[in-house]
């Protein structure tokens, strides 16, 4: 009887690579590492950026017009994703993702020069349209690059790395904050030197035109004429035209919809919670004024790299949670724990100390799921529709996100008091969470995918 070991798909997915997997691997997760860098440097600079950019402007109104610039971003975000999709179904996976990665290198390096809140906004808009379509390039090209056996390794392994584009983000952040603080930076401009930063990825760009060639599925249907033609749409219009693609197509953005709401309506607000009640908590030890804001600022930074340690591991379990229970199951799992540990998180943090021990659960049941998106959402489409129907489901939900960012700002004005309130952010927040719900009954109709090729027509 043979050894199960000597199968491929039951050795570990990593021995199943060769020496050009692991160049996708490496080029794919360098464009998502760049691509969540520059998310990440953009949550840590946006408030600084406007309290430049507004002078004599309150801390409410800064916050508020923070979730419309970030509310412009994710509008950005998803128009990309749509649009470099079915661009990559068109004409290539890497040649679109060479443009994508160049224009928002560009956009981000552009905020440097932003004179006033509305050329920011705008760059941040320009940016996110760059950022939206790395996604689904990028997984449609590991996806359709590496054997079946290690693709779910692989595409979970590539959100794990993202985690390291955001603990990068936040080094970042603090050592241009020292060379504030030294001098070497003049006082108030630290946040543009965290954007001239983001315009580093551009380099990647040189590696990518070299070397890294079309996956085989879409050359060969290239070959066989079977790409989509006609205009930008019509991908879009194969998708919908056809019941099964069609179905996979609304069930995935339902999924990945939810999840992404969930990230960036309700778990990318709680350093501005964070920031209230570790604020109100270093006054009750009686800290001088003077001290409070260092204070505040070290015990953010550190609750932000303890969260992202606990979105590595989150992913990572995901995505071994996907291998053993299969795609539906691991998404209840994923979506009733992120419901239930985000509002724990907002209705009990209270202090630094919660917060070293709540937010690194809330991010890995939170980001946690994101792995489950990059393994299951290339597996609903064929070849020739693969980048369109992910990016599309992944990116839908940045215009729920954005839309969320409204709400949770209405809720906060209308239901719970003023911005800045602890009662705003706490329970426009745990109102929010209701969103898992969606997700969870989405499942009912999704696909089984583990264990099975990748689908084509």
């Amino acid at each position: 009887m043979a050894n199960l070991s000597d199968n491929p798909k039951h050795r570990p997915w990593w021995t199943q690579l060769n020496g050009y997997h692991w160049f996708v691997m490496i080029v794919a997760s360098l464009a998502w590492f760049f691509d969540c860098l520059d998310q990440r440097l953009f949550s840590l600079a946006r408030n600084p950026a406007l309290k430049s950019l507004m002078p004599g402007a309150e801390a409410g109104e800064i916050q508020a017009v923070g979730k419309e610039v970030t509310a412009l971003f994710l509008v950005g975000w998803g128009i990309g994703g749509m649009i470099f999709g079915a661009l990559g179904d068109r004409y290539g996976r890497s040649k679109m993702l060479t443009v994508t990665v160049l224009l928002y290198s560009v956009f981000t390096g552009l905020s440097f020069f932003s004179h006033y809140y509305w050329d920011f906004a705008i760059y941040r808009f320009l940016t996110g349209v760059g950022v939206g379509g790395v996604f689904g390039l990028a997984v449609a090209l590991i996806a359709e690059t590496v054997p079946d056996g290690a693709r779910a390794g692989a595409l979970g392994t590539l959100q794990v790395l993202s985690t390291v584009g955001n603990i990068s983000a936040a080094f970042i952040k603090m050592g241009i904050d020292n060379l504030e603080a030294g001098g070497t930076i003049a006082p108030g401009n630290g946040w543009r030197w965290l954007f001239l930063v983001g315009a580093l990825p551009a380099f990647l760009v040189f590696f990518i035109r070299g070397h890294l060639k079309e996956p085989e599925p879409w050359l060969k249907l290239k070959r066989e004429g079977r790409l989509p033609t006609g205009g930008i749409f019509a991908p879009y219009a194969a998708l919908l035209s056809d019941k099964r693609w069609r179905h996979n197509l609304i069930v995935g953005a339902i999924i990945a919809s939810t999840g992404v709401v969930g990230l960036w309506a309700i778990g990318e607000y709680a350093v501005d919670l964070q920031r209230i009640v570790f604020r109100k908590h270093f006054e009750g030890l009686g800290m001088a004024p003077a001290d409070i804001d260092k204070a505040m600022n070290a015990a953010v930074s550190k609750a932000y790299l303890l969260s992202m340690v606990g979105a590595a591991l989150g992913m990572s379990f995901f995505t071994w949670l996907c291998g053993k229970l299969g795609r539906r199951a691991s998404f209840a799992v994923g979506f009733t724990s992120a419901a239930v540990i985000t509002a724990l998180v907002y209705w009990k943090m209270n202090s630094p100390m919660d917060a070293y021990w709540m937010t690194p659960l809330m991010s890995g049941a939170q980001l946690g799921i994101l792995a489950g998106f990059a393994i299951y959402l290339p597996e609903l489409f064929p070849s020739r529709l693969r980048s369109t129907g992910t990016s599309f489901c992944y990116n839908l939900g940045r215009f729920a996100a954005a839309g969320g960012s409204f709400f949770s700002a209405a809720l906060a004005k209308g239901a719970y008091g003023q911005f800045g309130s602890p009662v705003m952010e706490r329970y426009s927040a745990m109102t929010m969470c209701a969103i898992y719900i969606v997700g969870i009954i989405a499942l009912l109709w999704a696909p089984e995918t583990k264990g099975k090729p990748l689908p084509e027509d």
